[in-house]
Protein backbone atom coordinates (compact mmCIF):
# COMPACT_ATOMS: atom_id res chain seq x y z
CA UNK A 1 0.00 0.00 0.00
CA UNK A 2 1.61 3.57 -1.24
CA UNK A 3 2.25 5.79 1.61
CA UNK A 4 0.74 9.65 1.50
CA UNK A 5 1.50 10.26 5.11
CA UNK A 6 3.26 13.61 5.37
CA UNK A 7 6.27 13.60 7.88
CA UNK A 8 6.73 16.99 9.72
CA UNK A 9 10.51 17.82 11.09
CA UNK A 10 11.15 20.24 13.48
CA UNK A 11 13.55 23.14 12.82
CA UNK A 12 16.34 21.85 11.48
CA UNK A 13 19.18 24.07 11.00
CA UNK A 14 21.53 21.57 11.72
CA UNK A 15 19.84 19.66 9.37
CA UNK A 16 22.89 18.19 6.80
CA UNK A 17 21.68 20.44 3.27
CA UNK A 18 21.71 17.42 1.07
CA UNK A 19 18.79 16.59 2.56
CA UNK A 20 16.96 19.34 1.45
CA UNK A 21 14.97 19.77 -1.90
CA UNK A 22 14.68 16.88 -3.65
CA UNK A 23 13.66 13.29 -4.62
CA UNK A 24 14.77 10.24 -2.40
CA UNK A 25 13.87 6.58 -2.73
CA UNK A 26 11.36 4.90 0.03
CA UNK A 27 10.05 1.94 0.05
CA UNK A 28 8.28 0.99 -3.07
CA UNK A 29 7.34 4.65 -3.47
CA UNK A 30 9.10 8.35 -3.66
CA UNK A 31 9.72 10.41 -0.64
CA UNK A 32 9.42 14.27 -1.90
CA UNK A 33 11.52 16.57 0.63
CA UNK A 34 10.01 19.99 0.60
CA UNK A 35 12.17 22.80 2.17
CA UNK A 36 10.65 26.31 3.39
CA UNK A 37 12.60 28.95 4.61
CA UNK A 38 11.20 31.41 6.67
CA UNK A 39 11.21 33.71 9.79
CA UNK A 40 9.76 33.00 12.33
CA UNK A 41 10.01 36.56 14.21
CA UNK A 42 9.42 38.53 11.24
CA UNK A 43 5.72 38.18 11.81
CA UNK A 44 4.39 39.63 8.67
CA UNK A 45 5.27 36.80 6.93
CA UNK A 46 3.08 34.39 9.45
CA UNK A 47 0.58 33.01 6.72
CA UNK A 48 3.78 31.14 5.15
CA UNK A 49 5.87 30.57 8.16
CA UNK A 50 5.07 30.89 11.80
CA UNK A 51 1.73 30.31 11.68
CA UNK A 52 1.10 28.36 8.91
CA UNK A 53 3.53 25.69 10.27
CA UNK A 54 1.41 25.63 13.26
CA UNK A 55 -1.85 25.04 11.78
CA UNK A 56 0.02 22.31 9.42
CA UNK A 57 -2.29 23.42 6.49
CA UNK A 58 0.83 22.84 4.08
CA UNK A 59 1.48 19.12 5.10
CA UNK A 60 -2.70 18.53 4.64
CA UNK A 61 -2.80 19.96 1.71
CA UNK A 62 0.06 17.77 0.08
CA UNK A 63 -1.47 14.84 1.43
CA UNK A 64 -4.73 15.52 -0.61
CA UNK A 65 -2.58 15.36 -3.78
CA UNK A 66 -2.94 12.03 -3.25
CA UNK A 67 0.03 10.83 -5.75
CA UNK A 68 1.48 8.34 -3.96
CA UNK A 69 4.17 10.10 -2.72
CA UNK A 70 5.29 10.29 0.89
CA UNK A 71 6.04 14.58 1.27
CA UNK A 72 8.49 15.58 4.36
CA UNK A 73 8.27 19.16 5.05
CA UNK A 74 11.35 20.60 6.42
CA UNK A 75 10.88 24.34 7.81
CA UNK A 76 13.84 26.31 8.36
CA UNK A 77 13.88 29.30 10.71
CA UNK A 78 15.96 32.87 10.02
CA UNK A 79 16.72 35.59 11.06
CA UNK A 80 16.41 37.94 8.21
CA UNK A 81 16.35 36.87 4.56
CA UNK A 82 20.05 37.00 3.47
CA UNK A 83 20.53 33.88 4.39
CA UNK A 84 17.37 32.25 2.48
CA UNK A 85 18.36 33.63 -0.66
CA UNK A 86 22.20 31.98 0.07
CA UNK A 87 20.06 28.57 0.38
CA UNK A 88 17.76 28.93 -2.03
CA UNK A 89 20.31 30.16 -5.06
CA UNK A 90 22.42 27.15 -3.82
CA UNK A 91 19.28 24.74 -4.09
CA UNK A 92 18.72 23.86 -1.18
CA UNK A 93 15.54 25.89 -0.41
CA UNK A 94 12.77 25.41 -2.10
CA UNK A 95 10.19 28.06 -0.93
CA UNK A 96 11.37 31.22 1.09
CA UNK A 97 9.44 34.36 2.44
CA UNK A 98 11.06 37.79 3.01
CA UNK A 99 11.04 41.47 2.34
CA UNK A 100 10.31 43.63 -0.55
CA UNK A 101 14.01 44.66 -0.45
CA UNK A 102 15.18 41.50 0.34
CA UNK A 103 12.90 40.20 -2.47
CA UNK A 104 15.15 41.99 -5.24
CA UNK A 105 18.23 41.19 -3.82
CA UNK A 106 16.92 37.70 -4.16
CA UNK A 107 15.70 37.83 -7.81
CA UNK A 108 19.47 39.40 -8.68
CA UNK A 109 21.38 36.72 -7.04
CA UNK A 110 18.99 34.40 -8.69
CA UNK A 111 19.44 35.77 -11.95
CA UNK A 112 23.14 36.24 -11.38
CA UNK A 113 23.77 32.47 -10.60
CA UNK A 114 21.57 30.93 -12.90
CA UNK A 115 19.45 30.22 -10.75
CA UNK A 116 16.25 32.31 -11.02
CA UNK A 117 13.54 32.71 -8.57
CA UNK A 118 10.04 34.14 -8.37
CA UNK A 119 7.78 36.26 -6.88
CA UNK A 120 4.72 33.67 -6.18
CA UNK A 121 2.49 35.59 -3.57
CA UNK A 122 2.41 37.99 -1.16
CA UNK A 123 2.12 37.80 2.83
CA UNK A 124 1.40 41.01 4.93
CA UNK A 125 1.50 44.43 3.57
CA UNK A 126 1.00 48.18 4.56
CA UNK A 127 0.35 50.42 1.22
CA UNK A 128 1.83 53.28 3.42
CA UNK A 129 4.89 52.14 4.60
CA UNK A 130 3.97 51.60 8.31
CA UNK A 131 5.41 47.90 9.08
CA UNK A 132 9.46 49.82 9.67
CA UNK A 133 9.92 52.16 12.25
CA UNK A 134 12.91 54.07 13.31
CA UNK A 135 13.04 54.11 17.59
CA UNK A 136 15.38 55.60 19.76
CA UNK A 137 15.97 54.84 23.49
CA UNK A 138 13.73 55.76 25.96
CA UNK A 139 15.36 58.55 27.76
CA UNK A 140 16.84 59.75 24.11
CA UNK A 141 16.44 64.06 23.43
CA UNK A 142 15.74 63.26 20.09
CA UNK A 143 12.76 64.00 18.86
CA UNK A 144 13.07 64.56 14.87
CA UNK A 145 14.99 63.06 11.85
CA UNK A 146 17.01 66.13 11.41
CA UNK A 147 18.37 65.15 15.45
CA UNK A 148 20.03 61.83 14.00
CA UNK A 149 22.41 63.92 11.63
CA UNK A 150 26.00 62.42 12.81
CA UNK A 151 24.04 59.73 15.12
CA UNK A 152 25.17 56.48 15.03
CA UNK A 153 21.96 54.67 13.60
CA UNK A 154 21.51 50.74 13.67
CA UNK A 155 19.57 49.23 10.67
CA UNK A 156 20.16 45.71 8.38
CA UNK A 157 21.46 47.35 5.08
CA UNK A 158 20.14 45.28 2.41
CA UNK A 159 16.58 45.22 4.16
CA UNK A 160 12.90 47.01 3.87
CA UNK A 161 14.17 49.05 7.25
CA UNK A 162 17.59 50.38 5.72
CA UNK A 163 15.03 51.53 2.56
CA UNK A 164 12.56 53.46 5.30
CA UNK A 165 16.04 54.74 6.80
CA UNK A 166 17.64 55.72 3.74
CA UNK A 167 14.59 57.22 2.08
CA UNK A 168 13.54 59.50 5.40
CA UNK A 169 16.92 60.51 5.82
CA UNK A 170 16.53 61.80 1.92
CA UNK A 171 13.79 63.70 3.02
CA UNK A 172 14.69 64.98 5.75
CA UNK A 173 17.68 66.50 3.64
CA UNK A 174 20.39 64.30 5.24
CA UNK A 175 22.74 62.41 3.03
CA UNK A 176 22.13 58.54 3.80
CA UNK A 177 25.80 57.52 3.51
CA UNK A 178 27.80 60.83 4.86
CA UNK A 179 25.02 62.20 7.17
CA UNK A 180 25.16 59.34 9.64
CA UNK A 181 27.07 56.61 10.96
CA UNK A 182 25.35 53.62 10.02
CA UNK A 183 25.85 50.61 11.72
CA UNK A 184 25.09 47.33 9.58
CA UNK A 185 23.75 44.76 12.74
CA UNK A 186 21.32 42.06 12.26
CA UNK A 187 18.44 43.25 14.37
CA UNK A 188 18.81 41.85 17.79
CA UNK A 189 22.22 43.30 17.63
CA UNK A 190 21.24 46.73 17.18
CA UNK A 191 18.41 46.12 19.49
CA UNK A 192 21.45 45.03 22.71
CA UNK A 193 23.73 48.54 20.92
CA UNK A 194 20.51 50.81 21.42
CA UNK A 195 20.16 49.25 25.18
CA UNK A 196 23.60 49.85 25.84
CA UNK A 197 23.99 53.47 24.25
CA UNK A 198 26.73 52.30 21.41
CA UNK A 199 23.33 53.57 18.26
CA UNK A 200 21.38 56.22 18.60
CA UNK A 201 18.06 55.18 17.19
CA UNK A 202 17.48 51.93 15.07
CA UNK A 203 15.60 51.44 11.86
CA UNK A 204 14.06 48.09 11.99
CA UNK A 205 11.34 46.00 10.24
CA UNK A 206 8.59 43.79 12.14
CA UNK A 207 8.40 43.22 14.73
CA UNK A 208 11.64 44.92 16.68
CA UNK A 209 9.89 48.32 17.07
CA UNK A 210 6.53 47.65 18.38
CA UNK A 211 8.46 44.76 20.29
CA UNK A 212 11.07 47.07 22.19
CA UNK A 213 8.13 50.13 22.57
CA UNK A 214 6.09 47.18 24.49
CA UNK A 215 8.90 46.18 26.55
CA UNK A 216 9.82 49.85 27.33
CA UNK A 217 13.41 49.49 25.94
CA UNK A 218 12.42 52.26 23.28
CA UNK A 219 10.43 54.53 21.85
CA UNK A 220 9.37 56.05 18.56
CA UNK A 221 10.99 58.15 16.33
CA UNK A 222 9.89 58.16 12.65
CA UNK A 223 6.83 56.35 11.40
CA UNK A 224 7.82 54.62 8.01
CA UNK A 225 3.87 55.10 6.69
CA UNK A 226 5.06 58.71 6.97
CA UNK A 227 6.84 57.81 3.79
CA UNK A 228 3.46 56.61 2.13
CA UNK A 229 4.93 54.06 0.17
CA UNK A 230 4.12 50.53 0.39
CA UNK A 231 5.99 47.84 2.08
CA UNK A 232 5.56 44.27 1.77
CA UNK A 233 6.46 40.89 2.44
CA UNK A 234 6.35 38.26 0.03
CA UNK A 235 6.77 34.63 -1.33
CA UNK A 236 9.61 33.72 -3.66
CA UNK A 237 10.19 29.96 -5.08
CA UNK A 238 12.98 28.80 -7.55
CA UNK A 239 12.08 28.43 -10.80
CA UNK A 240 13.04 24.84 -11.39
CA UNK A 241 11.30 23.85 -8.25
CA UNK A 242 7.92 25.58 -9.66
CA UNK A 243 7.95 23.80 -12.78
CA UNK A 244 9.17 20.70 -11.51
CA UNK A 245 6.52 20.61 -8.71
CA UNK A 246 4.01 22.56 -9.66
CA UNK A 247 1.18 20.69 -7.74
CA UNK A 248 3.41 21.14 -4.94
CA UNK A 249 4.24 24.82 -5.27
CA UNK A 250 0.14 24.98 -5.82
CA UNK A 251 -0.29 22.98 -2.52
CA UNK A 252 1.26 25.83 -0.43
CA UNK A 253 -0.18 28.65 -1.76
CA UNK A 254 -3.44 27.20 -0.83
CA UNK A 255 -2.45 26.41 2.60
CA UNK A 256 -1.08 30.24 2.87
CA UNK A 257 -4.65 31.16 1.69
CA UNK A 258 -5.96 28.84 4.47
CA UNK A 259 -3.50 30.22 7.08
CA UNK A 260 -4.24 33.67 5.87
CA UNK A 261 -8.05 33.13 6.27
CA UNK A 262 -7.59 31.73 9.58
CA UNK A 263 -5.82 34.81 10.50
CA UNK A 264 -8.53 37.41 9.56
CA UNK A 265 -11.38 35.25 11.07
CA UNK A 266 -9.48 34.55 14.35
CA UNK A 267 -7.25 37.04 15.27
CA UNK A 268 -6.68 36.98 18.81
CA UNK A 269 -6.36 33.39 18.32
CA UNK A 270 -3.58 33.35 15.72
CA UNK A 271 -1.41 36.00 17.48
CA UNK A 272 -1.98 33.65 20.88
CA UNK A 273 -0.65 31.30 18.02
CA UNK A 274 2.16 33.10 16.85
CA UNK A 275 3.30 34.06 20.24
CA UNK A 276 3.33 31.00 21.68
CA UNK A 277 5.96 29.56 18.89
CA UNK A 278 7.93 32.72 18.92
CA UNK A 279 7.99 33.89 22.30
CA UNK A 280 7.05 37.25 21.11
CA UNK A 281 4.40 38.99 23.67
CA UNK A 282 0.95 37.95 21.92
CA UNK A 283 0.11 41.59 22.50
CA UNK A 284 2.95 42.73 20.21
CA UNK A 285 2.27 39.77 17.31
CA UNK A 286 -1.37 41.11 17.93
CA UNK A 287 0.02 45.15 17.08
CA UNK A 288 1.09 44.59 13.46
CA UNK A 289 -1.35 40.77 12.53
CA UNK A 290 -4.64 42.24 14.48
CA UNK A 291 -8.22 42.68 12.76
CA UNK A 292 -6.99 46.48 12.18
CA UNK A 293 -3.13 45.84 12.87
CA UNK A 294 -0.24 47.56 10.90
CA UNK A 295 -0.24 44.85 8.45
CA UNK A 296 -3.11 43.08 6.26
CA UNK A 297 -2.63 39.94 4.92
CA UNK A 298 -3.73 38.52 1.22
CA UNK A 299 -1.74 36.58 -1.14
CA UNK A 300 -2.55 38.31 -3.71
CA UNK A 301 0.07 40.46 -5.90
CA UNK A 302 -1.70 43.43 -5.78
CA UNK A 303 -0.17 45.93 -8.72
CA UNK A 304 0.55 48.85 -6.20
CA UNK A 305 3.26 46.26 -4.38
CA UNK A 306 4.81 45.22 -8.27
CA UNK A 307 4.95 49.12 -8.56
CA UNK A 308 6.76 49.59 -5.31
CA UNK A 309 9.06 46.87 -5.93
CA UNK A 310 10.16 48.50 -9.01
CA UNK A 311 10.97 51.86 -7.15
CA UNK A 312 12.62 50.27 -4.58
CA UNK A 313 15.25 48.77 -7.09
CA UNK A 314 16.86 52.60 -6.91
CA UNK A 315 17.73 52.50 -3.89
CA UNK A 316 19.35 48.88 -3.38
CA UNK A 317 21.48 49.84 -6.98
CA UNK A 318 22.53 52.95 -4.86
CA UNK A 319 23.94 50.73 -2.02
CA UNK A 320 25.68 48.82 -4.58
CA UNK A 321 23.79 46.02 -3.36
CA UNK A 322 21.87 45.10 -7.03
CA UNK A 323 22.31 46.26 -10.52
CA UNK A 324 18.96 46.55 -12.37
CA UNK A 325 16.17 44.40 -11.38
CA UNK A 326 13.59 43.12 -14.01
CA UNK A 327 10.87 43.21 -11.54
CA UNK A 328 8.26 42.28 -14.28
CA UNK A 329 10.12 39.47 -14.68
CA UNK A 330 10.60 38.34 -11.09
CA UNK A 331 6.90 38.42 -10.35
CA UNK A 332 5.09 35.31 -11.49
CA UNK A 333 1.60 35.03 -9.86
CA UNK A 334 0.24 32.26 -12.15
CA UNK A 335 0.74 30.20 -9.42
CA UNK A 336 -0.86 31.98 -6.80
CA UNK A 337 -4.06 32.34 -9.29
CA UNK A 338 -4.39 29.14 -10.01
CA UNK A 339 -4.25 28.23 -6.18
CA UNK A 340 -6.99 31.07 -5.49
CA UNK A 341 -9.29 30.16 -8.52
CA UNK A 342 -12.16 32.41 -9.10
CA UNK A 343 -11.24 34.69 -5.92
CA UNK A 344 -8.44 35.70 -6.91
CA UNK A 345 -9.92 38.59 -8.78
CA UNK A 346 -11.65 39.67 -5.34
CA UNK A 347 -9.00 39.73 -3.18
CA UNK A 348 -6.50 41.80 -5.74
CA UNK A 349 -9.41 44.22 -5.42
CA UNK A 350 -9.58 44.06 -1.59
CA UNK A 351 -8.67 47.13 0.42
CA UNK A 352 -6.95 47.23 4.30
CA UNK A 353 -9.82 47.18 6.54
CA UNK A 354 -10.59 51.16 7.81
CA UNK A 355 -8.36 52.21 11.07
CA UNK A 356 -9.63 51.42 14.40
CA UNK A 357 -8.86 51.65 18.11
CA UNK A 358 -9.05 48.58 20.03
CA UNK A 359 -8.91 47.12 23.42
CA UNK A 360 -7.98 43.64 24.52
CA UNK A 361 -9.60 42.64 27.91
CA UNK A 362 -7.44 40.18 29.71
CA UNK A 363 -8.88 36.80 29.44
CA UNK A 364 -10.36 37.99 26.80
CA UNK A 365 -10.71 35.41 23.22
CA UNK A 366 -11.49 38.72 21.58
CA UNK A 367 -11.02 42.54 21.21
CA UNK A 368 -13.28 45.14 21.52
CA UNK A 369 -13.25 48.15 19.10
CA UNK A 370 -14.16 51.95 19.43
CA UNK A 371 -15.02 54.33 17.13
CA UNK A 372 -12.33 56.91 18.40
CA UNK A 373 -9.15 57.07 20.36
CA UNK A 374 -11.09 59.11 22.89
CA UNK A 375 -14.08 56.44 23.51
CA UNK A 376 -10.99 53.77 23.95
CA UNK A 377 -9.25 56.41 26.69
CA UNK A 378 -12.86 56.99 28.48
CA UNK A 379 -13.43 52.81 28.70
CA UNK A 380 -9.45 52.23 29.77
CA UNK A 381 -9.79 54.61 32.25
CA UNK A 382 -12.84 53.14 33.70
CA UNK A 383 -11.34 49.14 33.31
CA UNK A 384 -7.82 50.19 34.79
CA UNK A 385 -6.97 46.61 35.71
CA UNK A 386 -8.97 44.78 33.20
CA UNK A 387 -6.72 45.15 30.47
CA UNK A 388 -4.49 43.37 28.48
CA UNK A 389 -3.43 46.28 25.58
CA UNK A 390 -4.72 48.98 24.13
CA UNK A 391 -3.99 50.18 20.24
CA UNK A 392 -5.29 53.27 18.78
CA UNK A 393 -4.44 54.31 14.86
CA UNK A 394 -1.90 57.45 14.91
CA UNK A 395 -4.00 60.58 13.67
CA UNK A 396 -2.43 61.29 10.37
CA UNK A 397 -1.08 57.57 8.70
CA UNK A 398 -3.48 55.50 10.62
CA UNK A 399 -0.44 53.44 11.85
CA UNK A 400 -1.76 51.14 15.26
CA UNK A 401 0.39 52.20 17.96
CA UNK A 402 0.43 50.94 21.54
CA UNK A 403 -1.94 53.70 23.58
CA UNK A 404 -0.06 54.26 26.75
CA UNK A 405 3.15 54.45 23.95
CA UNK A 406 1.37 57.09 22.00
CA UNK A 407 2.37 60.75 21.78
CA UNK A 408 -0.92 62.31 22.96
CA UNK A 409 -2.53 65.56 21.38
CA UNK A 410 -5.18 67.69 23.18
CA UNK A 411 -7.22 70.28 20.55
CA UNK A 412 -10.27 71.37 22.32
CA UNK A 413 -12.26 68.39 22.53
CA UNK A 414 -10.06 66.01 20.57
CA UNK A 415 -7.64 63.46 21.99
CA UNK A 416 -5.50 62.41 18.89
CA UNK A 417 -2.66 60.11 19.31
CA UNK A 418 0.76 59.93 17.01
CA UNK A 419 3.49 56.95 16.75
CA UNK A 420 6.09 60.00 16.75
CA UNK A 421 6.85 62.95 18.34
CA UNK A 422 7.57 65.04 15.53
CA UNK A 423 4.24 64.23 13.25
CA UNK A 424 2.69 65.36 17.07
CA UNK A 425 4.27 68.77 17.16
CA UNK A 426 3.73 69.53 13.78
CA UNK A 427 -0.18 69.23 14.38
CA UNK A 428 0.22 71.32 17.62
CA UNK A 429 2.33 73.95 15.13
CA UNK A 430 -0.72 74.07 12.66
CA UNK A 431 -3.47 74.33 14.95
CA UNK A 432 -4.19 77.24 17.75
CA UNK A 433 -4.70 75.84 21.16
CA UNK A 434 -3.19 71.73 20.39
CA UNK A 435 -1.02 70.80 22.97
CA UNK A 436 1.19 67.66 23.60
CA UNK A 437 -0.06 65.95 26.92
CA UNK A 438 1.03 62.59 28.83
CA UNK A 439 -1.14 59.27 28.57
CA UNK A 440 -2.19 60.02 32.29
CA UNK A 441 -3.56 63.27 31.20
CA UNK A 442 -5.10 62.16 28.20
CA UNK A 443 -7.01 59.57 30.48
CA UNK A 444 -8.00 62.03 32.40
CA UNK A 445 -9.55 64.34 30.15
CA UNK A 446 -11.32 60.79 28.55
CA UNK A 447 -12.60 59.71 31.96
Amino acid sequence: MKRTAVAVSAVVLLLPLSACGGDAEAGDGSTVTVTVGYQSKTINTVTAGTLLRSLGYFEKQLTSLGDGRTYKVVWQDYATGAPITAQMTAGKIDIGSMGDFPLLINAARGKQLNRPTHLVSVTGYNLRGGLNTIVTAPGSGLTSLKDLKGKKVSTSVGSAADGTLVRALQRAGIDPNDGIEKLNQQPAVGASALAAGSADALSQFVAWPGLLTYQGKAKALYDGAQLNLPTFHGVAAREDFAKDRPAVLEAFLKAQAQATDYLNTHPVAAAERVARATGLPAEVVYLYNGAHGISTFDPAVKPQLVSALKQDVSVLKAAKLTGDVDVDAFVDDQYVKKALGASYGKQLAATPPAAASEVWPKAAQETRTFKSPAELLTYVAVHPDGIRAAYVPDANTGTLWFADKAVWVTDGEKLLPFVAPATAQAYVDRHDGARVITYADALERAS
